[in-house]
């Protein structure tokens, strides 16, 4: 696993440990809450329809990959609760300039919300969903500015 620095904001899990980040292991469609190095929860995740490689141009159904942080709550979602993903970066954004097409955006952690409750593999757009009890306990886990790290 790659490990990057702990985040200086973090919410307290009920065990007493903060999350102090997040790593999201696309291949084993894993999401890991941790505490330094210390795996205090995991989650099944789906992802969107091309799970494979970084997420480059808006409509690609890819995850992003590498860095970012949690950029807010949001629970007013359309898929019960979410928590925001730094999508695009700065070298994202100038990628896509690049090559003409926008990067997209709006990338989340999510629930299923009241449509998509027995839901096909990998059927996002692009953010990692869990169960909506998961969302739950993962929204009020993790506190804007902890870092994710999103490997393949």
């Amino acid at each position: 696993m790659a490990w990057f620095p702990a985040a200086s904001k973090a919410s307290v899990n009920p065990r007493g440990a903060a999350i102090t980040q997040l790593l999201l292991d696309k291949s084993k469609r894993t999401l890991y809450l941790l505490n330094g190095r210390t795996v205090l929860r995991e989650y099944r995740v789906d992802l969107g329809p091309s799970p494979e490689g970084h997420k480059q141009f808006q409509g690609d159904g890819r995850t992003p990959e590498g860095l970012y942080y949690i950029t807010h709550r949001n629970p007013g979602s359309s898929y019960y609760l979410s928590l925001g993903i730094s999508y695009p970066n700065q070298q994202d954004r100038e990628y896509a300039r690049q090559h003409g097409r926008s990067p997209g955006g709006d990338i989340f952690i999510h629930g299923r919300g009241p449509m998509v409750q027995s839901p096909p593999r990998d059927w996002t757009r692009g953010c990692a969903a869990v169960t909506d009890q998961e969302m739950t306990e993962i929204f009020n886990l993790v506190a804007p500015g902890t870092p994710i790290f999103i490997k393949p």
